[in-house]
């Protein structure tokens, strides 16, 4: 799973229907995860966090580290480790669902 997936540029920002790094996301956009490639225990870990796939995560600051929230909680993880981390937009539909 440490591959990137090839559906996506990643020197692009991230849009609607393709998936990219959570660090592509604007600020106050909800995602839902799709695919973890990290190191198999870096995986557990955010699992055990509730960074899971298809869990629904908003981005909430992008400074020197991610704040987002899951789960109704607020995390911080380092950018290195967002980067590990390939969302999927959600559209207005989507979130209402």
């Amino acid at each position: 799973m440490s591959e990137t997936p090839s559906s996506v540029n990643p020197a692009e920002s991230c849009e609607q229907r393709f998936i990219c790094p959570l660090t592509r996301l604007r600020v106050g956009m909800a995602c839902r995860i799709k695919q973890l490639s990290a190191s198999p225990e870096i995986v557990q870990r955010l699992r055990e966090m509730g960074l899971c796939e298809e869990q629904r995560v908003t981005l909430l600051s992008q400074h020197s580290n991610i704040i987002c929230q899951v789960c109704n909680a607020r995390l911080g993880i380092s950018t290195e480790l967002a980067e590990a981390i390939w969302v999927e937009p959600l559209s207005a539909e989507q979130l209402v669902a």
